[in-house]
Formats: C-alpha cells, structure tokens, sequence
C-alpha cells in the first residue's frame, strides 16, 4: 500500500470514527471531499506504480458503505420520531374515553356498578364469578350460565350475596367456566375511565392514567369504547 492510499484509507477511518461518535455535520467526510481526495490521489500516485483499478473501487465502495450507514441511520431515527410523535397522539384522544384491560382486582365506587369481564376462548357449559374483598372473602357469587366463546361481561351492582351494599373500596374477581366437561379460570378483565397520558422522554410508548388503577401500557388495552 503506497503513501497515497495510505492517506485515503487513514482519511475513512476517521470519518467512521466520527460517524459513530455523531459528530457535527462538518466533521464528516462529505462526497464533494471525498472525490477531490481521490483526484489528489490520482494526480499524486506513482506513474511507475500505478493505483489498481480494484483499489480505486474498493476505495469508492469502503465510502459509499459508510456513507449509507450514516444515511440509514439518520432514517431510523426519524421514522422512530414519527412514530413516537403518532402513539403520543394516538393516546391523547383515548383522555376521557374507557378502556378495558386485564385486571383481577378492581375498585367499588359507591353508587357505580363495577364492570367486569372475561376472555372466553371456547363455548362454555357454565360460567361462574366469585368476588372476594381484601381478606379473602367472598362477597359475591353468581352463576352465568352457557355462555359461547368470546366476552363474558358482569356488571356488579355492589351488592352483596344478603343483598346488602358492599363496602367502597378494592375487591377481586375471579372467573371459571366448565369448557367440554373442564373446569378453567379465565383471565379477567375490568373497564374504566382514562384521565391523562404520560409521555416518556426516553423514547418509549405513552401510557395511561386510569381513573383508580394507576399507569396502564398502551399495549395492554384490550378495547377502547
């Protein structure tokens, strides 16, 4: 490798070192720069020794490599922008909306039925929901009936096996249905209201505030209504 070459290659290396480092635009090595490097290279290569074609445009594909990893990289992060900036406005028209997503446990409001729900993959002979308070006992018990696949819903008056109200406050479901002769759990689900969204400055997904449950992931909402 002669001296030229030698300067050319050298010349690379430190525009992939900056390139990774995401320097400034004018600390990289541009295409105007660079053919002017290899017209230098031209003019000043040995005329006994002169440059192989198969170096000049090995020299030509090294750059346009790096070039279009920059490139590349440039509309990655773009795209990544636009798509955060889409889930943000996606999850800001979801503020006053109710959503469902999977929970056992949910919150009595006085006065407001609990609305409950299931996923139920097969028909069911028979479905059942148990709600318990937080000592574990149980408040409520109804039998659904047959039910065929897909959304088991229950709404819960707060009212208790004697027919007293419940107490306000935090309770636990639970669903069982009979699926061909079997008894199995279902994942249950509960539906409320979303007050906000909070917006990540590390790049990830919005999520929600729902009214009584905390932070919900965008990506556990089940249905939007």
């Amino acid at each position: 490798m002669d001296k030229t070459t030698a300067i050319v290659n050298g010349v690379l290396d430190q525009y992939r070192t900056q390139d990774k480092q995401a320097k400034a635009d004018d600390a990289t090595l541009g295409q105007q720069q660079f053919f002017e490097l290899m017209v230098t290279q031209l003019k000043n290569q040995d005329p006994m020794k002169p440059m192989e074609s198969g170096d000049f445009l090995g020299q030509i594909a090294q750059f346009s490599t790096v070039n279009g990893i920059g490139e590349l990289q440039q509309s990655v992060a773009a795209l990544a922008s636009s798509l955060q900036s889409n889930q943000a406005l996606q999850a800001s028209t979801m503020v006053g909306r109710e959503v469902v997503f999977p929970s056992d446990r949910f919150a009595l409001a006085p006065g407001q039925p609990a609305a409950l729900s299931a996923a139920l993959d097969d028909e069911a002979s028979a479905v059942r929901v148990t709600i318990t308070d937080p000592g574990g006992q149980v408040v409520r018990q109804e039998m659904l009936g047959a039910h065929p696949a897909g959304r088991v819903d229950y709404a819960w008056d707060g009212l208790t096996n004697a027919g007293a109200p419940a107490t306000a406050g935090n309770y636990e479901v639970r669903f069982d249905a009979v699926v061909n002769g079997a008894e199995q759990a279902l994942e249950a689900a509960v539906r409320a209201r979303v007050d906000s969204v909070s917006l990540s400055r590390a790049g990830l997904a919005p999520t929600l505030n729902v009214d009584g449950y905390g932070t919900v992931a965008m990506g556990d909402v089940i249905e939007i209504l």
